[in-house]
Formats: C-alpha cells, sequence, structure tokens
C-alpha cells in the first residue's frame, strides 16, 4: 500500500474514526469492534483516531483493549485530543495526557490534537498554554505530531495558523454537501490549510450518515452511476483533494468497513462525471432545508442537557421526516422518547448549554421548537 506523503508512517489515505463504534446494551462490542480494526489493518491502513469524548470514554478503552493490547505498537498508529471540558488550567493537562495514555494503553500518541478549536475556546487554550505545554509532549516524544481540530468560520483558522505555525496538521470537517456552505466553508477552511501549508485530516466525509441514506431522487442519481455505494462516493471525494493526508470514517459494523476498504485500498479519484452526480446530490439537498446536524453527539457527552434531550436523535427524526416523508417517520421520534426516560423536544427550557459545544454552531434552542411543531 502508498505511503502517506505527509507522514510516511501512514499506510494509505483512510482512518479509522472512533467516535460511532459497534455498541451492545449501551457498551462498545468487543467482539464487533476487534474484527472490525483486524479487517482495518489486514487491508494495509494503521490510522486510528479518538478522543476522550467519544462514547463516554469508551472509545479510548476500546482502543486499549482491542488494539493495543493485541498488536505490535509499530502495527498502528493513534491520534488522540485535548478537549475542552477536561482542563480548567494548564496545571489540569498534563495529567488528563496522563491518563489518555493510560486508557488508551499506549506510551506515546502518533498525532495530538487541540480539539475542537473555535473563537470561544481556543481563548481558553491559550489561557491556559495548552498549545505550548502540548508542543512539549513532544519535545518529550510523548507525541510525535502537533496538530488541531477545527470547528469554525475561515478568519479563525487563519489566525490560529498564524499564531502557531507549530501546527504540523489540522483536521476539518469536509464532504461534498459542506464543500460550498456558508455555515461550513469547508472549501474556504481547507484552502486556508493549503495557505500555511499543512496536510488535512478529514472528519465528518458522509456528514454522520446523511451522505449515505440519501432522498429518493438523490439516491437514484448516484445509483445511475453503476459504481460504489453512496458513502464511496462521498469518502472518495473528500480524498480526491491533493492536501488531504486521512480521510476518517467512522464506522459501527463490518458492513461499513467493508464498504470503505473496497473504496479505499486502490484508491481513485472521482472522476467528472461522478463529481457532476454529487452536485446535482447537493442542489437536491439544498431545496430541503434539512438541519445540517451530524450526530457527533457532543451536545449530549458534554453539555449535559438538563432534561436528557437527545437532541441528534429528534434532528433525525425531523430531517427523516422532510427528506423522506414516510407515514412512520413519527415512530422514530416516540421511540427516542419513550416511557419518559429521555425529554421531548418540547421540554427544552433553553439553557443553552448544548450550543455552546456544538460543533456546527447549530441554534438548538430554535430548532427544537420545530421539532415539537413536526411530532407533538
Amino acid at each position: 500500500m502508498q505511503k502517506s506523503k505527509f507522514f510516511p508512517e501512514i499506510n494509505g489515505n483512510f482512518g479509522f474514526g472512533c467516535m460511532r463504534l459497534p455498541m451492545n446494551g449501551g457498551r462498545v462490542d468487543y467482539e464487533v469492534f476487534t474484527k472490525m480494526a483486524d479487517a482495518f489493518t489486514d487491508a494495509g491502513f494503521n490510522y486510528f483516531d479518538t478522543a476522550h469524548g467519544y462514547i463516554g470514554g469508551q472509545s479510548e478503552t476500546a482502543i486499549r483493549d482491542c488494539v493495543a493490547k493485541r498488536y505490535a505498537r509499530s502495527r498502528f498508529l493513534l491520534t488522540n485530543k485535548l478537549t475542552d471540558p477536561y482542563f480548567r488550567s494548564q496545571e489540569d493537562i498534563r495529567p488528563f495526557f496522563e491518563n489518555q495514555l493510560s486508557w488508551c494503553g499506549v506510551d506515546y500518541f502518533d498525532f495530538y490534537l487541540m480539539h475542537a478549536q473555535d473563537r470561544n475556546n481556543y481563548q481558553k487554550f491559550k489561557k491556559c498554554q495548552a498549545y505550548e505545554t502540548a508542543y512539549r509532549f513532544k519535545e518529550e516524544g510523548l507525541i510525535k505530531h502537533f496538530g488541531i481540530s477545527f470547528h469554525d468560520k475561515v478568519e479563525v483558522l487563519d489566525r490560529i495558523l498564524s499564531e502557531h505555525p507549530e501546527v504540523e496538521v489540522v483536521q476539518i470537517q469536509f464532504n461534498y454537501l459542506d464543500y460550498e456552505d456558508a455555515s461550513v466553508e469547508a472549501r474556504k477552511v481547507y484552502e486556508v490549510c493549503e495557505k500555511h501549508n499543512k496536510p488535512v485530516l478529514v472528519m465528518e466525509p458522509v456528514k454522520g450518515g446523511s451522505l449515505v441514506n440519501l432522498p429518493k431522487e438523490a439516491d437514484q442519481i448516484l445509483r445511475n452511476l453503476n459504481g460504489g455505494s453512496n458513502a464511496s462516493y462521498a469518502v472518495r471525494f473528500a480524498a480526491s483533494f491533493p492536501n488531504i493526508a486521512v480521510v476518517l470514517s467512522g464506522m459501527s459494523d463490518m458492513a461499513q468497513m467493508q464498504d470503505n476498504i473496497s473504496a479505499m485500498q486502490d484508491f481513485r479519484p472521482l472522476s467528472e462525471v461522478e463529481l457532476d452526480a454529487v452536485r446535482k446530490v447537493c442542489e437536491i439537498f439544498q431545496g430541503l432545508n434539512l438541519i445540517p446536524c451530524t450526530s457527533c453527539r457532543y451536545c449530549i457527552e458534554e453539555s449535559e442537557c438538563p432534561k436528557g434531550i437527545r437532541i441528534p436523535d429528534l434532528f433525525a427524526a425531523l430531517n427523516a421526516h422532510e427528506a423522506f416523508h414516510n407515514w412512520n417517520t413519527g415512530y422514530y421520534y416516540d421511540n427516542v422518547i419513550t416511557g419518559g426516560a429521555h425529554g421531548k423536544a418540547s421540554d427544552c427550557i433553553k439553557c443553552g448549554k448544548c450550543e455552546r459545544v456544538c460543533p456546527q454552531h447549530l441554534k438548538i434552542r430554535e430548532l427544537l421548537p420545530k421539532v415539537a411543531k413536526a411530532f407533538e
């Protein structure tokens, strides 16, 4: 398999994002994850990505038990991140970092990123000298490469990279639906990375599954190509740009793993015919006015909603209602709130905790009443 032109230790341009691992009864399904990790590495790939907030800390420990304990350290690369809620001062960073090494069962990280940087939390990272502290970890050999993941407007990224030229790599949300989206600015953000000569790690190439389960008309456009799956076109789109080092896919079953391997093991960029097809898919989505939620679940796992509202699940129900107009979409909504275990959309008290951690900067307090109107 071809080595990365940016980081020779990376095999290929495809990575295993461990935010949406297979689950069984609220716990990571180790048997399925182990088989997926084996299929991934057997195909020649070696890049795994995690963060402490993923699956309430289970992502890190699952990597320890299913990857780090089973493979020689030279067989896999691991990225982890410093996330806002888990430190309050510079003094908190090293103990948290050392815990992350322990949780993952490794003695160094290949990549360590300042997580989900935006105009607000960047100020906290500056105040706590997080960049400087993490860079010292690199000098000590505890990390191999230092970078950021990013969720904001292009001018914020330009400022961060100008102030911190030591950043080696940038992880961004990048997919064909967000490419020209004014709220995400994926193309412009990518171009700033090029301007600063920073290789790019891609997250959300299928936009939380939105580019897999397409509306009927859009789905038919891709089917008419008589080629790969809907997911394969999305992943290959992201990987087709010259400054992309790795495209991450958050996979939760073996079928998704095998589909991604088939698309990326012998990677080829999208052809002009395929690019034209995804442009047409974008035009269809633009007419639907869907909520651009990627189901990252930060609003649940990092904001502690006082009403226990499963925000991404409710948004997914509304998007399905708007995109597919199926008679049974209401059942999905009811399943989320069954038995009163989780709050209804109308239970929102507008505290704003969810909005403060949303990487998409969604106006959740304005959107939940729309969900309530549709289903309640």
